[in-house]
């Protein structure tokens, strides 16, 4: 990928991705196409961060109906990202914990 601020999509809020800030791990929606490595340098670059490790996992679309009409969400990719203990927190997240 060309560009870090394409690799990652959005920030994902849930419960569970909050439960885990203690831990400092994030969790982002990232592009279909983006390995570990590319996603490790664009959350370190955009953050100024350091990351220990990245979980990547794709996400099946959701079957969705609106009346008689059936139609699927679309597929996409969820990161994992753990930061290193010596690193600093994302303050985007350290505001909702």
């Amino acid at each position: 990928m060309s560009d870090v601020y394409d690799v990652i999509v959005k920030p994902i809020i849930t419960e569970d991705s909050i439960k885990r800030l203690q831990e400092k791990k994030y969790t982002f929606e990232v592009a279909r196409d983006a390995n570990k490595i590319e996603i490790s340098r664009a959350v370190a670059e955009i953050f100024g961060v350091k990351v220990k490790t990245v979980r990547t996992m794709n996400v099946r679309g959701r079957q969705k109906r609106v009346g008689r009409h059936v139609g699927f969400r679309s597929d996409w990719k969820k990161a994992i990202v753990t930061l290193t203990a010596d690193s600093k927190g994302i303050e985007f997240f350290e505001s909702l914990s």
